[in-house]
């Protein structure tokens, strides 16, 4: 096997155990030859994990390669450490080749050690004794003169030399331990070196269950055990929205919500408070974790009004704290300040809610600050939990190099950290909505009575990460109730309701039931009516504004025959959209309507009996019900569920933030049912 496919199949392997590594952390290579297609030479280079890639999901194109003797030769023109910033500039010449991915900051760790294949890896059992306070000396006594101890040093081209100078002064060491960071290890083929990486975790880990004491956490604080299951899924509901409400002061977060055990035994050791204010220490966790948590002092059984005002009150001493930790350290040439909310909220017998631009950032934050949680009770197992300097972290936080990184990340979509959630979202129009609204960038709950058709849609959708499906029928108040919690746990809350779950009954007044009428009334007028209070409840506790949406019909506003039950419902509906949106408008709550028309392909309520019975009013087969809806309206085109949904965005999206209480047709134009 190539050392390039050898390096693709070691990084998978490394980073598919969160043993080894974190996601996006840590960096793998392999030094090898190939012919230099200018030259027809033979060449060596080196393969690295370029910046911000995965070691899970490595491919090819996620390698920098970078020809060896070129890199190696910037050690000649190296400017020393108050300048080694400069040299990140200078590996783009070392560059073997078109396409790959951009160096990363540790390529110099990797190009300069004497070995052919390294590992650079976050494990939580090395970086307990990285983080150790006497880390030093715990390092001779866990792995004698195999692994050598390197005293903290930022990330860099210095780094490299000096990992190097140990690798020669110690020819038969197999790695080192970085202090306050975590691990690197070395081979002479790819198997040898990751066996090295793997000796070097697990005897780490054995040194601390030996060696460790039984409460690193401390004694177990009275009142702080965790809530039983049912009663913390349900306090954390509750919390979730007031929390993404905070955390998004500065600009929308998504939410993400964490209960397990590693979390839940850490906030009831009564040594939390100490160690979550001493922050995290490998540059991987705190740049995605941020300094330090915010951590809620009161038990789980305070009550929640005096919850959310402790809650508030934290938040704003955070905000302030934040400030002055940047202006304590910022330089002249210091990047702006990025925002002062935290990323990560502790809440004692609850969990650990975690925050961040997308979902997928926020459930990473999350695992790493898990990770920290692995470090501090390794280290304080064995020693005392001490991180590196809050200067140093700066440093990192607010490097040039950081931001760099992420200026060449790609810019949002337009629904980005939005969520969404879609009544009536496993069929026809609920189904393209959910789709679109996904596609430009928002979280979605597919609520849908029929659970298995909300799971189908979800899974259409993507991952967790983008999509969840509740089962929720509108006519159930606890039901409505249950899909707004699994938001909250999902997600953090909710910014977009659509109100589109529906049904239809199409008889003349005379044949037309009490129950035909309750039945269409319960499911439109009722249930829009106890989603939107809902949603309201969700908006208002979050505290940032959001959008209710219905999809009304044509027959909100045009009397069509045999058509009661249906019509008077929509007419309801109308008219909660302009009622939601005169009472919600303080509150930054827009609320909009979409009146649709002769929607049939894909439909869900077509499909169940109203195309057949609107055919036969008219008179045409139930096949050509799609065609006669086009040829009587202006534009004499058929309405399909995309084209509903197409609305959706628009009164949802930017362009229209100033607007509510508006119905827009998407009926191809019938004149009839033009809005007076």
């Amino acid at each position: 096997m190539a050392a390039k496919d050898e390096l693709l199949a070691r990084s998978h392997r490394l980073g598919a155990d969160p043993r080894f590594t974190n996601y996006a952390g840590g960096n793998t290579s392999a030094k090898g030859e190939e012919t230099d297609p200018a030259t027809g030479r033979p060449v060596r280079l080196l393969w690295v994990k370029g910046s911000g890639g995965d070691l899970g999901t490595l491919t090819e194109v996620g390698l920098a390669a970078l020809r060896l003797d070129r890199l190696r030769a910037l050690a000649d023109v190296y400017p020393g450490v108050d300048r080694e910033d400069e040299m990140v500039a200078l590996f783009d010449y070392c560059l073997h080749g078109r396409g790959g991915a951009a160096p990363s900051i540790d390529t110099a760790m990797h190009g300069l050690l004497d070995a052919e294949h390294v590992d650079h890896l976050h494990p939580d059992a090395g970086i307990a004794l990285a983080t150790a306070a006497d880390g030093p000396a715990l390092t001779k006594e866990c792995y004698g003169d195999r692994v050598v101890w390197v005293p903290w040093r930022r990330p860099g081209f210095q780094l490299g030399l000096d990992i190097a100078a140990v690798r020669r002064a110690h020819p038969d060491a197999i790695g080192v331990i970085l202090g306050g960071h975590g691990i690197t290890a070395w081979g002479d083929t790819s198997d040898e070196c990751e066996q090295r990486s793997t000796e070097m975790i697990r005897t780490a880990q054995a040194f601390l269950d030996e060696r460790g004491r039984p409460e690193p956490f401390g004694a177990r604080l009275a009142g702080y055990e965790p809530l039983p299951e049912p009663e913390r899924h349900a306090r954390a509901a509750a919390l979730a929205p007031v929390l993404r409400g905070l955390a998004s002061t500065d600009r929308r977060q998504v939410g993400h919500y964490t209960d397990t055990d590693e979390v839940l035994d850490f906030l009831a050791g009564a040594e939390h408070p100490r160690l979550a204010a001493l922050g995290t220490s490998c540059p991987d966790h705190f740049l995605r974790t941020k300094v330090r948590p915010m951590v809620l002092d009161l038990p789980p059984t305070s009550g929640l009004d005096e919850t959310v005002a402790r809650l508030k009150e934290l938040h704003a001493a955070y905000r302030d704290d934040y400030a002055a930790y940047y202006h304590r350290h910022a330089t002249a040439d210091s990047p702006p300040m990025r925002g002062a909310d935290p990323a990560i909220v502790l809440v004692p017998g609850v969990g650990m809610f975690s925050f961040g631009r997308d979902k997928q950032t926020a459930r990473v934050a999350g695992e790493f600050y898990v990770n920290a949680i692995n470090v501090m009770r390794g280290a304080e197992a064995v020693s005392r939990y001490e991180p590196i300097a809050e200067a140093e972290k700066f440093r990192i936080e607010y490097w040039a190099l950081e931001e760099a990184k992420l200026a060449r990340m790609p810019q949002p979509k337009p629904l980005a950290a939005r969520v969404a959630l879609v009544t009536g979202g496993g069929s026809g129009i609920g189904r393209a909505v959910a789709l679109r609204l996904a596609a430009e960038g928002a979280c979605v709950v597919v609520a849908d009575r029929d659970t298995d058709a909300a799971v189908r849609v979800a899974a259409e959708i993507g991952t967790a990460d983008a999509a969840v499906a509740a089962g929720v029928d509108v006519t159930d108040e606890e039901q409505i109730r249950a899909g707004f919690a699994a938001a909250a746990l999902a997600f953090g809350g909710v910014d977009l309701v659509v109100n589109n779950a529906g049904l239809s009954v199409s008889k003349p007044l005379l044949e037309t039931t009490s129950h035909d009428w309750d039945r269409q009334h319960d499911v439109m007028a009722r249930g829009s009516f106890l989603v939107s209070r809902e949603a309201a409840r969700t908006m208002t506790a979050q505290g940032t504004g959001g959008d209710i949406i219905y999809i009304a019909s044509k027959n909100a506003v045009f009397a069509g025959p045999n058509n009661v039950a249906y019509g008077a419902a929509k007419a309801d509906q109308a008219h909660q959209v302009r009622l939601l949106a005169a009472e919600l408008g303080g509150h930054g709550i827009r609320v909009n309507g979409v009146n649709p028309d002769g929607v049939v392909r894909g439909s869900g309520i077509f499909a169940a009996g109203w195309g057949a019975q609107r055919a036969a009013v008219y008179g045409v087969p139930e096949e050509k019900l799609g065609e006669y809806y086009a040829q009587r309206t202006l534009l004499k085109r058929e309405v399909l569920p995309e084209h509903v949904a197409n609305a959706v965005f628009v009164l949802a999206g930017a362009e229209l933030s100033h607007t509510t209480g508006l119905h827009v047709p998407v009926d191809a134009g019938v004149a009839a049912a033009f809005l007076r």
